[in-house]
């Protein structure tokens, strides 16, 4: 499969209401249950979790292009990610509005 920004920008949004979608499920499932001290260890595994996905995702294919003397198709890459990632927040925004 070839490397695709626009690609990576639906996964990036996908990923993130998948997470949203999961958490809204258990909020409405264990709405009257008090915290454990395992809930910042979850929120934070999750944390390091959707970093590495969203590093993944916004900065590999970017990196590898760079490492390959090609600066010029790295920022391009990055800005198209960036770009798409941003119109599709945009979209998400107007939906909550």
């Amino acid at each position: 499969m070839p490397p695709n920004p626009y690609l990576n920008a639906f996964l990036a949004s996908g990923y993130i209401w998948c997470i949203g979608l999961f958490f809204s499920l258990v909020a409405s499932r264990n709405a009257n249950t008090p915290d454990t001290f395992m809930a910042p260890i979850v929120m934070l595994s999750l944390l390091v979790f959707s970093v590495a996905t969203m590093g993944f995702l916004f900065f590999y294919r970017p990196a590898l292009l760079m490492l390959e003397h090609k600066p010029r198709e790295a920022g391009e890459f990055f800005l198209k990610t960036l770009a798409t990632f941003g119109v599709l927040t945009f979209l998400a925004v107007l939906t909550v509005l």
